[in-house]
């Protein structure tokens, strides 16, 4: 068990952290040599909060360290390679985005694209567990559809799927506002992934992937976290959506179900469910840059990065630990009163944000 344990868990994440680790530190070299800066002077987006020039590229070295990992503890077949091959798409948009700060709604299109790929592999949520009792079964239900003449049909698990890895690449790039808040929140995220897997058995070979997986991706966004972590040396780029897909696919392989998923990663997507509600309402794209996030209402109330960081892995940690005793049924409870919790806060801090302003307008 020792070995298996050691195979499955502790090598892959050891060698996807030391790899991530010192990539990163290699990386950084090169992205200051080719001028791939977050200058907030030139740069000026919306929701920027640092002072001074730091790279961004970040994705570079968590997608090498997961892939160098994966090369040496994963089988080579075709689910695996088509997942890698996906991430690598998004990792080369990232990267021009990172240089070039290409249209967002391009960028969203090739996030499309990979996860049509890795669900024209395979890989699909063929059921949920109902949490009324019994299971749904969404591989037998079809959408079809006609386009210029063309006739066909959408299995309902497949598009699911494309929705669910679409939406935590948009939702985690929007976690990384403060250092340090998406490594953490992704390490903590694919632990937990990778022990409710272990639970259900690994004598199936997906599953055993599916966890070295989970761990694989641990252990670079740990070795990331070492220079990003407040005050960051790099900043991840939206070449981090590779790793964010990694993410979003090894929670649909393994068998922790994705109501642990949307647990653990239940504030990011929580709040970036409600910036796109709030955008839409007030006639703005929801690709629109701001400074209301829940991340950034807090640094408003005068919490640090450091604090605001270390708020999301603590609470991504206790929704973590609550999905390996909760029933199915439970954790739909426990999303429900996250969101609630959620939505709650971000009313709250913009009403004390309002009040301040208007106190120091009089």
């Amino acid at each position: 068990m020792g070995d298996v344990l050691n195979n499955l868990i502790f090598l892959p994440f050891l060698v996807a952290f030391l790899v991530t680790a010192a990539v990163t530190h290699i990386t950084l070299l090169l992205l200051k040599k080719n001028g791939i800066v977050d200058d907030p002077k030139i740069r000026r987006h919306p929701a920027a909060i640092h002072k001074k020039p730091i790279p961004r590229g970040g994705g570079i070295p968590l997608f090498v360290g997961a892939a160098v990992a994966a090369i040496i503890f994963l089988p080579i077949n075709t689910i695996t390679g088509t997942i890698f091959l996906a991430a690598f798409i998004s990792l080369l948009i990232g990267v021009l985005d990172d240089k070039y700060d290409i249209s967002p709604y391009a960028r969203f299109l090739i996030n499309i694209l990979c996860a049509g790929i890795v669900v024209a592999a395979g890989v699909s949520v063929p059921f949920i567990t109902n949490p009324l009792g019994g299971i749904l079964f969404l591989n037998q239900f079809r959408l079809p559809f006609e386009v210029l003449g063309i006739s066909g049909a959408i299995v309902l698990s497949d598009l699911v799927a494309m929705l669910w890895i679409v939406w935590v690449m948009n939702m985690l790039n929007w976690s990384k506002g403060v250092d340090g808040q998406m490594p953490g929140i992704v390490a903590i995220s694919a632990v937990f992934i990778g022990i409710l897997s272990l639970r259900f058995g690994i004598a199936d070979d997906l599953t055993k992937s599916a966890t070295s997986l989970s761990f694989i991706i641990a252990g670079s966004a740990v070795g990331f976290l070492i220079y990003n972590f407040h005050p960051a040396k790099i900043f991840p780029g939206y070449g981090a959506t590779a790793i964010y897909l990694l993410l979003s696919v090894v929670s649909i392989l393994s068998s922790a179900k994705l109501a642990t998923a949307i647990l653990v990663m239940g504030v990011p997507l929580a709040d970036g469910a409600f910036t796109i509600g709030r955008r839409i309402l007030t006639g703005h794209s929801p690709f629109w840059h701001d400074k209301k996030h829940l991340h950034h209402l807090l640094l408003s109330t005068g919490a640090g990065q450091r604090q605001i960081a270390l708020f999301y892995w603590v609470i991504s940690a206790i929704f973590g630990a609550l999905s390996l005793v909760l029933s199915s049924r439970g954790k739909i409870f426990a999303i429900i009163m996250l969101v609630i919790i959620v939505g709650g806060t971000l009313l709250f801090l913009n009403y004390l944000i309002r009040k301040k302003n208007g106190t120091q307008s009089i």
